[in-house]
């Protein structure tokens, strides 16, 4: 695909996915992700939402579910719209990560 095209596509987000791209792109430059964090002793090492114990495989299963984004601002009040977009960005980024989550949480 070449840059123009991609330009137009881009161009015809949503707000809401020109920040994910945004998002996505400035974190594919680095390995920080940022509002992502993974600390060993919390939630077993699994991607949370940063300064909270909010697993992101949590919020990708509950989205499975049927929950809508405003469904989880109002059942996780300690996150905002902007925390979710680094979770959605962080989950399409690793998949393979969150389907792991999901199948270990089923089978305990």
């Amino acid at each position: 695909m070449i840059v123009k095209e991609l330009e137009q596509q881009l161009l015809a987000l949503r707000p809401s996915e020109k920040v994910q791209v945004i998002q996505l792109l400035a974190q594919s430059l680095g390995s920080n992700w940022q509002g992502i964090e993974k600390t060993p002793r919390i939630c077993g090492g699994e991607a949370c939402i940063a300064n909270t114990r909010i697993p992101v495989w949590v919020l990708v299963e509950a989205r499975r579910l049927g929950y809508s984004d405003v469904d989880l601002l109002m059942s996780y009040p300690t996150i905002t719209a902007t925390d979710l977009g680094n979770a959605w960005v962080y989950a399409e980024a690793y998949p393979d990560e969150m389907e792991l989550a999901i199948e270990q949480n089923e089978a305990a």
